[in-house]
């Protein structure tokens, strides 16, 4: 019996991490997911990481600007074709979870161009919305 009682707190003092690993691997799948799409040229599933709403908020050089179609349509005018595209590596350098539905993701990319290369950095917020991972806010420089 005595057995039985430490297994069961055993596997709930470790339940909480295995979800929470789940979550970091359900949101790394998603971000690998990105890379991929923008690799293949097609900023609309590169977009299926973003919130569609029009609460999304994306900060860049110009600055703060909402909703999803406002950052999908200024996805497409700043990369209109592959050349301006590139190829896009992403690494993490942080991922914390902030609560049961909210992580913040701090992180490198880097576009691989003939044009010339460019990079920088990111921090997003992500939520857990209708059970799918999502970006929420994304700043990135």
């Amino acid at each position: 019996m005595m057995k039985r009682i430490l297994v069961a707190a055993l596997l709930l003092i470790t339940m909480p991490s295995f979800s929470q690993n789940k979550n970091e691997a359900a949101i790394i799948k998603m971000l690998q997911a990105q890379e991929t799409a923008w690799n293949n040229g097609n900023l609309d599933d590169f977009m299926k990481g973003y919130w569609q709403n029009d609460s999304l908020l994306f900060i860049g050089k110009n600055g703060p600007k909402y909703g999803y179609s406002t950052t999908l349509d200024n996805y497409k005018k700043g990369y209109p074709d592959t050349v301006r595209m590139g190829k896009f590596t992403s690494t993490i350098l942080s991922l914390k979870k902030l609560s049961k539905e909210y992580y913040f993701v701090v992180g490198k990319w880097y576009l691989k161009r003939s044009i010339g290369d460019v990079s920088g950095h990111y921090t997003l917020l992500i939520r857990k919305i209708n059970g799918e991972w999502v970006i929420v806010a994304d700043h990135s420089s």
